[in-house]
């Protein structure tokens, strides 16, 4: 049961908290009376300073289930970054099966040992794999629903079944960062914007959502957009002839449209050859598929990722601004600062504490927030989720972009 100090209590209520689905502005990050409190609550106080006395208030623990580092090494260090910020006495972190999809029984068996212990408050599942939704029914058997903060992290099942069994859902806004990116490319001083994809990507809603949204963007904005074919790496070609065009078709679209172009790839196997390319043509390159300081640039730019990839971050950012300023390419390159992976762990278990001490709500979108921004520093948009196939919203299933980190100066809007 949540251990709702009278202190606590006071000021959650004299600040309005706004939980999901108390009301419209707060699902939406408007600007009602709620978000204003919430805001003034934040900004008078130093939010590791408040997690950190609700962690000093409550005795309750976090359990953590990760992939393996074979399988998602991002989202394993981030746990074992928390159990050292907090301590192996207070944060448990466990591992899927590599092949969960053939051995949810053992996934299942992974989750329900770690609701056994009842001092477990908060079970994290990142990523929320296929078999995630029975192992949270075979849990709720023996633990009661409001003893217990159920966090899902990049899901991968149903929207309405997941909602149903998480009370906080996570994950990129895979679909409005297609706007992101146009706006960011304007920023940079780009006139053209090349979308590279193939059919069994653009197949999916939320990627050819997001390409719409880039090319309605691009559009409003006077750039031109280019909706360019390239070779699916599961195809004949494989994944060195589709990375082969990357590094081919890049020159020939600079020659065309010029060096004020941005480039974007939907699929991950491309994002080192279309660095590499951009790099060399001294073009742009606004975001990684999957954002992040890690994706792609390490590899393309002969930089050798640290060995703890959460502490090492700044050191990595370092290396690319370094890279990028040797070249005369400041401006050109950006992606966002924390990796999602890391950021969804981070933000997850430090809600937790703030929910065990009674200081937010099963699922509070302003306070959420605030947590994130806290920890990427830098502006974080985090929405109810809307199902593009059916249009309907959940409350309790968040999406969000972060803002951009820009290797060097941005050349400004192009004119």
């Amino acid at each position: 049961m949540k251990k709702y100090l009278a202190l606590i209590l006071a000021l959650v209520m004299s600040l309005s908290l706004v939980a999901c689905g108390g009301g419209e502005d707060a699902a939406e990050g408007g600007e009602g009376e709620g978000d204003a409190a919430v805001e003034a609550y934040w900004d008078a106080s130093d939010v590791d300073g408040s997690i950190a006395s609700a962690v000093a208030a409550t005795d309750g623990k976090v359990a953590i289930i990760t992939n393996t580092v074979s399988q998602n090494e991002e989202e394993y260090r981030s746990a074992e970054f928390m159990v050292e910020k907090y301590g192996a006495d207070r944060v448990i972190h466990a591992t899927m099966p590599d092949n969960f999809m053939a051995e949810q029984e053992q996934f299942i068996s992974v989750v329900n040992k770690c609701a056994s212990d009842p001092a477990v408050k908060c079970i994290i599942i990142n990523q929320a794999v296929p078999g995630s939704n029975p192992a949270i029914d075979k849990v709720l058997e023996t633990r009661e629903a409001d003893d217990l903060l159920v966090v899902y992290c990049t899901p991968q099942e149903n929207p309405a079944d997941i909602a149903t069994r998480a009370d906080i859902i996570l994950s990129m806004d895979e679909v409005n960062k297609g706007t992101a990116i146009a706006e960011q490319a304007y920023q940079m001083g780009c006139k053209t914007i090349v979308h590279y994809s193939f059919p069994r990507h653009m197949a999916q809603v939320q990627l050819y959502s997001c390409r719409d949204l880039m090319k309605a963007k691009a559009e409003e904005l006077g750039l031109e957009f280019v909706d360019a074919t390239a070779p699916d790496p599961t195809g004949d070609a494989g994944t060195s002839g589709a990375q082969m065009f990357i590094l081919e078709d890049v020159p020939k679209m600079v020659e065309k449209y010029g060096k004020e172009t941005a480039f974007f790839s939907t699929n991950c196997s491309m994002q080192v050859p279309l660095i590499e390319a951009c790099f060399e043509a001294g073009a742009y390159y606004p975001l990684p598929c999957c954002p992040s300081p890690y994706h792609g640039y390490p590899s393309a730019l002969g930089i050798e990722s640290p060995a703890d990839l959460v502490a090492g971050l700044d050191s990595t950012v370092d290396a690319i601004n370094a890279k990028m300023t040797e070249a005369g390419l400041e401006g050109h390159f950006s992606t966002w600062s924390v990796p999602c992976s890391i950021a969804n762990t981070v933000a997850a278990t430090e809600y937790a504490w703030l929910w065990m001490a009674g200081l937010a709500d099963d699922c509070d979108g302003a306070i959420l927030g605030e947590v994130f921004k806290n920890y990427v520093k830098t502006d974080v948009a985090l929405t109810p989720y809307d199902d593009p196939e059916t249009n309907e919203t959940f409350a309790n299933y968040f999406v969000y972009t972060q803002g951009f980190l820009t290797f060097g100066e941005l050349a400004g809007p192009a004119v």
